[in-house]
C-alpha cells in the first residue's frame, strides 16, 4: 500500500564522500519511530508496504540551475576534444555493463529511503556527473488515466492523476508509458537539484534486462523504488498493482538534462535512452 498525497518540500541536496554502493552515511537525522499500519494492506515483502497512490502534487516546477557541473543531455554529443571512442553506437547496453557502472557510490542524498513505509531507511540516491541512480524494490504505480488494469477497481489506492502531464494536458497511461517515480523534494534529496525532471530519461535494469523509461511521478518524499504498471511488465515484473512488484534488486539510473519531448513518445525514449546508457558507459 502506498502513503497518501504529500505536501513536497524543496531543499538542497549535499554532496557526501565516496563510498561502496550502497554504503552511504548514516542519515543526519533518526528513523520516525512510528510504523504506518493500514488495516488490510497487503504484506508481501514483510513490512508493510507504502500506500504511494494518493492524488500526487504536481508537476514539480524545475528549480533555476545552481550547479557548476554540466550534466549530459539529449542530444548530439559537441564536446571537442575528447578522446576518441570506438564506435559501439549501434550495440545495445547490457545489464552488467551498467551494474558495472553504478557499483559504487557518492551520494547525492544527505541521507536514506525507504523502500515501504516500516523497512530500514537503507538506500542512498548516489550520482555522478551524468546521472544520479539507486537500488531498491520496486512498487507498481497504477496512477493516472484509468483503463483496464488501471482503476479504481483493480487499485484501492488508485487516483487518476500524475505528476507530470502528457503534451496534450491529460495524465499519464501507466498501463502504456513506462515511467519511474522519484521522491517529492525534502530535506534527504531534491531531485531538481541534479537537472532531473517530468520527462528525463531512465534506465531500469533488473536481471539480465535493460528497459528505458521517463521520470513521470512525484512520489512520498521519505520513500523510493516505484514504477509504473508499463515499465515493470517490460521488465518481466508481476505488474498487479495490489500484490505485483519485486522486493529488491531493481537499479534506476537517471540520466542528468535529460528530457524527452513529448513524454508520452516512448520510441523517442528508447532511442535517447540507449544512446545516453551508451555514453554513460562509455565514460564519455
Amino acid at each position: 500500500m502506498r502513503v497518501q498525497s504529500l505536501t513536497l518540500v524543496a531543499a538542497s541536496a549535499a554532496l557526501l564522500a565516496p563510498t561502496t554502493f550502497p554504503g552511504a552515511p548514516p542519515p543526519p537525522h533518526p528513523d520516525p519511530p512510528t510504523r504506518i499500519l493500514v488495516p488490510g494492506a497487503p504484506d508481501r515483502t514483510g513490512s508493510l508496504r507504502a500506500d504511494r497512490s494518493g492524488v500526487r502534487v504536481g508537476p514539480v516546477p524545475h528549480l533555476p540551475a545552481g550547479r557548476s557541473e554540466q550534466p549530459s543531455r539529449v542530444g548530439p554529443d559537441s564536446r571537442a576534444g575528447s578522446r576518441a571512442q570506438p564506435d559501439r553506437s549501434g550495440e545495445p547496453v547490457g545489464a552488467a555493463d551498467l551494474l558495472a557502472k553504478v557499483r559504487d557510490c557518492a551520494p547525492v542524498s544527505r541521507g536514506r529511503y525507504r523502500s515501504d513505509a516500516g523497512a530500514p531507511a537503507d538506500i542512498p540516491v548516489c550520482g555522478t556527473r551524468d546521472a544520479v541512480y539507486w537500488k531498491a524494490d520496486l512498487d507498481v504505480d497504477c496512477d493516472g488515466r484509468p483503463g483496464d488494469r488501471c482503476n479504481a477497481r483493480t487499485d484501492p489506492h488508485f487516483t487518476p492523476a500524475t505528476a507530470y502531464t502528457e503534451s496534450d494536458g491529460r495524465p499519464l497511461d501507466a498501463e502504456r508509458l513506462p515511467y519511474v517515480v522519484v521522491p517529492g523534494p525534502s530535506d534527504t534529496w531534491d531531485h531538481r537539484e541534479d537537472d532531473v525532471r517530468g520527462g528525463s530519461l531512465a534506465a531500469l535494469v533488473h536481471g539480465d534486462k535493460v528497459r528505458y523509461a521517463v521520470v513521470g511521478d512525484v512520489g512520498p518524499s521519505e520513500l523510493i523504488g516505484e514504477a509504473s504498471y508499463a515499465a515493470a511488465r517490460s521488465l518481466g515484473i508481476p505488474a498487479d498493482p495490489e500484490g505485483g512488484g519485486v522486493a529488491s534488486d531493481v537499479t534506476y539510473i537517471v540520466f542528468k538534462g535529460s528530457e524527452v519531448e513529448p513524454i508520452e513518445d516512448t520510441a523517442a525514449a528508447k532511442k535517447a535512452g540507449e544512446r545516453l546508457a551508451r555514453r554513460f558507459v562509455d565514460g564519455g
